[in-house]
């Protein structure tokens, strides 16, 4: 299995983000800060790089000072897209790293030790491994093998697009994770802000936890 330090972490932010109401969702604010700079802020003790996956001028990151990389097939065509370019970005940038662990760019309370427990995670020998709690399984959160990047292209261009399916049939193990608690409330640890809603929620969060 690897170590921490020879894993790379990618930030899928490609998505439309059509129910809160288009645009980088990931770029507003919560708490005074935005989305993305807590989600960075979480995994950079865990891993030893970090990349964007997002599509459009890359421009609008510039202030993480990170490498953007877009999706490997036009048009949105879903998170297995934005893992490929990233696998293949790692391969060719970071030739001595085995594995990449994706973090959706809307999950702002994600563990601070995910990338351990993956990595510590019994199951499968090919090392990979996505999130579960009690809601279900979290496909894009995962610790994913870079030697996949083949194989992925091949479905993306049979028109795969089904990230809960693929990872099931690559025999992705899954871990499990509890609920965390934030401000005083258990919530799920991959919570995510789709709507305005969700986001009024996390502030709320947020509030509690500092008072």
């Amino acid at each position: 299995m690897a170590l921490p330090e020879s894993v790379v972490g990618v930030l899928l932010a490609g998505g439309k983000s059509s129910r809160m109401g288009g645009g980088d969702k990931c770029l507003r604010p919560l708490g005074g800060k935005p989305i993305l700079a807590r989600i960075i802020d979480r995994l950079s003790p865990q891993v030893s790089d970090i990349l964007i996956n997002a599509n459009g001028d890359p421009a609008r990151f510039a202030a993480f000072g990170l490498p953007v990389v877009s999706d490997s097939v036009a048009g949105y065509q879903g998170p297995l897209a934005g893992v490929h370019a990233a696998l293949e970005w790692v391969s060719a940038n970071r030739p001595g790293i085995d594995h990449v662990v994706t973090v959706a760019t809307d999950t702002p309370f994600f563990p601070s030790d995910l990338v351990d427990r993956f990595l510590d995670a019994g199951g499968g020998t090919s090392g990979f491994r996505v999130a579960q709690s009690e809601v279900g399984t979290h496909p894009v959160i995962g610790l994913w093998p870079v030697g996949l990047a083949a194989a992925l292209k091949a479905s993306l261009e049979r028109g795969e697009r089904k990230v809960t399916a693929w990872t099931k049939d690559h025999g992705a193990v899954p871990v499990f994770f509890s609920p965390v608690e934030v401000g005083g409330k258990s919530i799920d640890p991959f919570f995510n802000i789709n709507a305005p809603e969700d986001l009024a929620s996390a502030e709320v969060f947020l509030s509690q936890r500092a008072s």
